[in-house]
């Protein structure tokens, strides 16, 4: 096959992936989130008086769900190599629906956190399957744009998450005897089953495999070539034992993956404002409660223009250090005037800046850490999952920055997020510096077969 016939068809495959695979995971994760997220917007209706919320209540409902969801990820991307994405993905995403609508059943604190427990257990699957998933099908160059895709579900999620509950809770309010934010669940997990469902049929499987939508969407041709462009973007490695535990082995004694999941870490907690939100908009006394919860949107809506922007630049550049660093040094910005100043309309536009400055960076650090510690498709689901576990503690501990007595500036926990920013910013240089000597010693090491290695991205 000649040089332009290989482009031709790559082009082709990629374009077919963009318009069913990547349209089909935005949606699933616009509803994961939604689904995890509607929390914070039932916390506006009548949520806490319904179930006696009282004290750090609702901060611990927020966190219970993580280490449900820490505790599935790594053992459900482990099963992922090993079985086809295209039923076990929309499998999980039809069980947390039934999970989350069944919050609407709730009466009392105890029930609240054991469905929240169980709900970070059936949503565990979807983000690091799809994440790996992601990884296995777009190369290097393309993956950073397509993740930032993926993430902007939760951006778009969390923007249409106010007016969806805008609209519920003056509409159904009372309707069938169930006050609004029961409807809010009920409707929310209805229809990410009807997705899920959609999902079995446009799910692809693995790259060469002929199941899954593969099957109808790609030619034999489209197929073998998935394969082979893959591991033209594969670092120099010996490896050839194939073994799930094998790969769990090097995942875990790869420092490499340590880091980034401090790195993740590191951005999760900076995200922490997210659950708040909605009492931080509050807080600017904007008007009733339909205008405070449209009033969160914009943000969000910017934040996902911006993160496009962050990661089109990211994998045109071929660059993910810098590309993390700039938007967080944007955020601590808008963090210090949030918490410097009294002005209203200044402190709200400053939460366009950190909005934007955190998720512009989280596209980059997905995409940066799946090609640096992939070695072998078994260690990258490892990995991967290890990363985004440790994640997962920034989740937990961050709602307990925004101390009720505090509310609605958070000051406390506006300058412990500045902190976190730097951090990220400080262990991203660090990892720059460790992949640009790793690449050195790559480079050495060919030098005398004259062929030209995988590298790492920068």
């Amino acid at each position: 096959m000649s040089d332009e016939t290989f482009l031709d068809t790559e082009k082709t495959l990629v374009r077919k992936l963009d318009r069913t695979l990547m349209p089909v995971v935005f949606i699933l994760y616009l509803f994961n989130y939604l689904d995890r997220n509607n929390i914070a917007q039932a916390k506006l209706d009548s949520f806490e008086a319904d179930l006696g919320l009282t004290g750090n209540n609702y901060s611990t409902a927020v966190s219970i769900l993580v280490p449900g969801y820490m505790l599935m990820q790594l053992p459900s991307n482990m099963i992922l190599t090993r079985v086809r994405p295209s039923l076990y993905i929309p499998f999980w995403v039809c069980l947390w629906s039934c999970v989350s609508a069944s919050t609407a059943a709730v009466h009392n604190f105890q029930g609240l956190i054991a469905v929240r427990f169980i709900l970070g257990i059936t949503e565990a699957p979807f983000f690091p399957g799809v994440f790996y998933l992601l990884s296995c099908w777009y190369r290097k160059g393309e993956l950073a744009l397509r993740f930032a895709i993926l993430y902007s579900g939760l951006v778009l999620a969390t923007a249409v998450s106010g007016l969806l509950a805008a609209g519920i809770f003056s509409g159904l309010d009372g309707v069938a005897g169930l006050a609004g934010w029961r409807w809010l669940f009920i409707i929310e997990g209805a229809v990410s089953f009807l997705l899920g469902l959609i999902a079995f049929f446009f799910l692809p499987d693995f790259p060469g495999s002929a199941t899954g939508s593969a099957r109808w969407l790609l030619s034999e041709e489209e197929r073998r070539i998935s394969s082979y462009r893959m591991s033209l973007d594969s670092i120099s490695s010996q490896e050839t034992n194939r073994s799930v535990r094998h790969g769990l082995k090097l995942a875990l004694c790869d420092y490499k993956v340590w880091i980034f999941s401090l790195i993740l870490c590191s951005n999760q907690t900076a995200y922490g404002f997210n659950y708040f939100f909605p009492s931080i908009v509050r807080g600017f006394n904007l008007g009733s409660r339909t205008i405070t919860l449209v009033c969160t949107a914009p943000p969000y809506i910017i934040g996902a223009v911006v993160s496009y922007f962050i990661a089109w630049s990211s994998d045109r550049k071929y660059e993910r250090g810098y590309h993390i660093c700039a938007p967080l040094a944007f955020a601590v910005v808008g963090f210090t005037l949030s918490v410097s100043i009294l002005n209203i309309v200044a402190r709200y536009c400053a939460s366009f800046i950190y909005i934007s400055g955190v998720f512009g960076a989280n596209a980059a650090v997905y995409s940066w850490a799946a090609f640096t510690v992939g070695d072998t498709s078994e260690k990258k689901a490892a990995a991967t999952a290890i990363i985004n576990i440790m994640g997962q503690f920034g989740n937990i501990w961050s709602p307990y920055f925004f101390d009720p007595n505090d509310e609605p500036r958070y000051s406390r926990a506006m300058i412990l997020l500045i902190a976190f920013c730097g951090l990220e910013i400080a262990l991203s240089l660090t990892m720059k510096a460790i992949l640009r000597r790793e690449n050195k010693k790559i480079l050495a090491r060919t030098e005398v077969s004259g062929n030209l290695p995988g590298l790492y991205m920068l």
